[in-house]
């Protein structure tokens, strides 16, 4: 599967680049899952693909969204998983810093 997200995130790279819509950066969906017993991270979908995109289209990684029953349960029900997350969620402190990092990058970019 992240060979053919990371397809599609080039085609969209390339068409925004065409009309001059800045990148702020990218963000790895499903990236890993995180063992709820020992905080293992298993990248069950490939690694590192969404770094290697930012390297070659130069734009920044945002962050990394591992694999958790929370964001699937959300979607579902159309509720953000941030309105229910604990703290200690491996993806509520993902969201947490990629929301970060899109400030950033909008403070650089504007």
């Amino acid at each position: 599967p992240q060979d053919m997200a990371l397809v599609d995130a080039y085609k969209a790279i390339t068409m925004f680049s065409k009309v001059d819509i800045p990148i702020i950066g990218i963000v790895e969906n499903m990236s890993y899952f995180a063992c709820p017993h020992c905080g293992e991270k298993t990248p069950i979908f490939g690694q590192d693909g969404a770094v290697e995109a930012c390297h070659k289209y130069e734009v920044p990684f945002l962050g990394a969204i591992p694999l958790e029953l929370g964001v699937r349960e959300g979607g579902d029900l159309g509720k953000p998983i941030m309105n229910k997350a604990s703290s200690e969620s491996p993806a509520a402190k993902a969201f947490r810093l990629i929301a970060d990092n899109v400030i950033s990058s909008l403070d650089e970019l504007y």
